[in-house]
């Protein structure tokens, strides 16, 4: 489904589950104005068209003791593409990592990981990063604050 086959109802659903993905049904139908059946077909096939992956639950992180957070900066050794896809594929799943991105620039991918402690953190980056074979520089950047953006919902609008 190309982004000019979404319509006003497709769009606004979408943004309502992007402000509010434990929104009931009845909810979602009472504010974006369709009947609740509307929303069920809507959803089925934003979910098969593949444009909805899936739903998550934002943790307060230092509430559960995890206090500290890093975006950590990755350079590779080469661009070869089997030292890419073992990076790729090992890096989502080590202990800690939130979020990982593939970039373009000076470094290769930005790690977004969290620890119990500085130690924890430091350990992740020995163990995991600069023991790595195909990892040749990192750069730890502490986090202080995080704060979720909502400009993007005007481009589904």
């Amino acid at each position: 489904m190309a982004a000019a086959e979404l319509d006003r109802v497709d769009r606004a659903l979408l943004a309502a589950l992007s402000r509010n993905a434990r929104a009931s049904g009845s909810a979602l139908a009472a504010e974006i104005g369709v009947a609740e059946s509307t929303v069920s077909l809507r959803l089925r096939r934003l979910h098969a068209a593949g444009l909805i992956t899936g739903y998550r639950v934002d943790l307060d992180l230092p509430r559960i003791g995890v206090s500290i957070q890093a975006l950590i900066s990755v350079r590779l050794v080469k661009h070869d593409r089997r030292e890419i896809d073992a990076f790729r594929t090992a890096a989502p799943h080590l202990p800690g990592v939130i979020s990982l991105f593939h970039m373009a620039g000076a470094e290769d991918y930005l790690l977004h990981v969290a620890a119990r402690d500085s130690s924890e953190l430091r350990e992740f980056v020995l163990t995991h990063l600069t023991g790595h074979p195909a990892v040749a520089h990192t750069e730890t950047n502490l986090i202080f604050e995080h704060a979720e953006g909502d400009g993007w919902y005007e481009l589904i609008g």
